[in-house]
């Protein structure tokens, strides 16, 4: 096995976000509260185990009503979705690697997380998930390592703002999962009603 000075591999710190602007449910999916706290909370609650230090992202206006025992992190990348995010944290901690997940993912579990960190590989872009739904990589549960930054940059120049993207035209550690409820987004009604029955089990 090839030993590993502790200090080349970049510390993770953890994003979740929840900046989106949640048309398809009808009502912000960072403030439902699946596990008697808003979503948001409960996420960053989640990785708070596992990461150096955990950030939400969210927009200005969102910082209204926000618990000051959280840090926020707002977009310094515009009206760009997830792909905002995810870059606007790697360029506030150029030296770290972030863990991002996304706020509407009510069954993510600690396994889950603690499978995608003892799996990472630093020497790739990123660490992520398999999706169960459509077999492609899920940008919203991964671990972007620091050298990802000039690799979203360049899908930047060239326009294209689809973290996705970036993950399958990059050299990507895809893992599969061992518990596919943990993937599944909430973006509607109808998910919400499906993830709630998962929940009561």
């Amino acid at each position: 096995m090839i030993s590993e000075e502790p200090n080349t591999i970049p510390k993770i710190n953890g994003l979740v976000l929840a900046g989106g602007k949640s048309v398809r449910m009808g009502k912000a999916k960072d403030l439902l509260q699946w596990h008697g706290k808003e979503q948001r909370y409960f996420a960053a609650d989640l990785l708070a185990s596992f990461c150096d230090e955990v950030f939400i992202s969210c927009r200005q206006d969102q910082l209204e009503n926000f618990d000051s025992q959280y840090k926020a992190l707002t977009d310094t990348f515009l009206n760009m979705g997830p792909f905002g995010g995810i870059l606007s944290a790697l360029r506030a901690q150029r030296d770290k690697a972030w863990l991002v997940v996304a706020c509407d993912l009510p069954l993510l579990d600690p396994k889950s997380l603690e499978f995608l960190i003892q799996s990472r590989n630093p020497e790739k872009a990123a660490t992520t998930y398999e999706s169960p739904f459509d077999g492609l990589p899920e940008p919203l549960i991964t671990i972007w390592e620091p050298k990802s930054y000039p690799l979203l940059l360049n899908f930047l120049g060239i326009g294209n703002t689809c973290p996705r993207k970036v993950l399958i035209n990059s050299d990507t550690l895809i893992l599969k999962p061992d518990n596919p409820d943990a993937l599944m987004n909430v973006n509607t009604p109808k998910d919400a009603e499906k993830a709630q029955r998962i929940l009561k089990g």
